[in-house]
């Protein structure tokens, strides 16, 4: 995910501080991994240096003074282009999963039990996400609904090479 693509974004329906950008962001985007606040200054500082913000205000407070960011025309067009590009799809040919099943053959160890493994954990996270999406609201229902058609997929492979193990086996010994 760009992080400065969706701070942008997030300016667009008005300015607002460091603080705000980060709670607005973990609201919509960061349920499993929150933005730190490190990292939504450097974005800032980033996004301001190269023209895509600007300081709207600073505000005297407690502590530091805090800065009031809003998008620029500039970052508007970013944020519009960003938005029009289709995203890159990811074929996965190098999967750690995959790896780890090849090295166990190689290795003379149980490719079966680490196959057996992993769906056990694909399974118990499938059940987690279901759980998840039954409370959440309608962006964290699809968010949810897109891992899990992700951990499906993995459990049809991880169905396709355990009942491929023993050829599989077979061509990496010789």
């Amino acid at each position: 995910m760009s992080v400065g693509h969706t701070l942008l974004g997030l300016l667009e329906s008005g300015p607002r501080h460091g603080y705000d950008l980060k709670r607005a962001f973990d609201e919509s985007f960061g349920h499993d991994r929150p933005l730190h606040y490190g990292q939504v200054y450097s974005t800032m500082s980033r996004l301001l240096r190269n023209g895509l913000v600007e300081v709207d205000g600073v505000e005297a407070g407690a502590g530091p003074e805090r800065k009031r960011y809003a998008i620029t025309e500039a970052g508007v067009t970013d944020v519009e282009q960003w938005l029009g590009r289709p995203e890159k799809p990811e074929p996965y040919l190098r999967s750690t999963l995959h790896a780890k099943v090849v090295l166990a053959l190689l290795t003379g160890r149980g490719a079966a039990e680490l196959i057996d493994a992993q769906r056990t954990e694909h399974l118990r996270l499938t059940r987690e996400l279901t759980r998840r999406k039954k409370g959440g609201d309608l962006a964290d229902q699809l968010i949810c609904d897109h891992a899990l058609f992700h951990l499906e997929a993995d459990l049809r492979w991880l169905e396709l090479i355990a009942s491929r193990l023993d050829r599989l086996a077979e061509e990496i010994r010789r």
